[in-house]
């Protein structure tokens, strides 16, 4: 527990931080560029990150939202209503689950449409042969064909995403008071330990992506979906009245401050 307790407090004192918050997106949005330009001047020899098929894509990245989701819920609901005590605060606060469940699914859905009616099916990946019986990507891959369109990149949009909303909801640490040997301590230490290294996990695969999978272009587009998705939820609608509203921040419990304006 002491190791664990020593990890949470590190986390704490980085995640937590209002400049992390701050610059997190501009170092997304970096790190987007140049592992894109790396990738195209001077690519990476391949390794196991360059797999898609490793086990951080395969079990962490292809489930983001999932993860994300279920670490986020029991961590929304503990810790709003430590602060708050009233539950009609914590279901409105859980709704951002909701939320992000809406802009995940509708992103995807708008990617697979994209790539749906701007691709085409060939014998290859080298594009030759194109075979203009399969309309779609489905019926492609089912006859052993290479469906090729625009393909933006759900994992620079989703990852962006959920590390971005993991460290606006952490931001509650700020407030958050627990006796040590409590059971509501150590639950809270615990999620805030998965989730720290879950962000981690997080950064760590965008920056994967942007220097082994994906074209330039399709890099830009999957990160700004992401980076918008973040905006208009935490820096813009979550500062209405009518909506799920930031997480704590103020002694005074004010869920509609916000520490970006100061």
């Amino acid at each position: 527990m002491e190791h664990l307790e020593r990890y949470a407090w590190f986390l704490r004192g980085t995640l937590v931080r209002a400049a992390v918050r701050r610059y997190l997106p501009w170092a997304l949005v970096t790190t987007m560029l140049l592992g894109s330009l790396l990738k195209e001047f001077s690519p990476l020899p391949e390794s196991y990150l360059s797999n898609r098929r490793n086990i951080l894509n395969l079990y962490f990245v292809k489930v983001a939202w999932a993860w994300t989701f279920c670490l986020l819920l029991p961590f929304i609901a503990l810790t709003n209503y430590s602060l708050t005590g009233r539950a009609s605060l914590v279901l409105r606060r859980l709704s951002t689950l909701l939320v992000g469940t809406a802009i995940w699914y509708s992103c995807t859905a708008i990617f697979s449409g994209i790539e749906h009616y701007t691709g085409s099916c060939y014998q290859s990946p080298s594009l030759v042969g194109e075979r203009k019986e399969h309309q779609n990507k489905q019926q492609c891959h089912g006859e052993g064909g290479f469906w090729h369109g625009f393909d933006i990149s759900g994992h620079s949009f989703l990852l962006t995403f959920c590390a971005l909303m993991i460290v606006e909801e952490m931001a509650v640490l700020h407030e958050v008071k627990t006796d040590r040997g409590h059971h509501l301590h150590t639950t809270i230490t615990t999620l805030v330990v998965a989730l720290g290294s879950l962000t981690f996990i997080w950064v760590w695969m965008f920056l994967c992506t942007a220097v082994y999978f994906h074209d330039l272009s399709q890099k830009v587009f999957g990160t700004m979906f992401g980076l918008l998705g973040w905006y208009g939820t935490y820096r813009f609608w979550y500062l209405k009245s009518f909506s799920p509203g930031l997480p704590p921040q103020s002694s005074s419990l004010n869920l509609k401050q916000d520490s970006y304006k100061q």
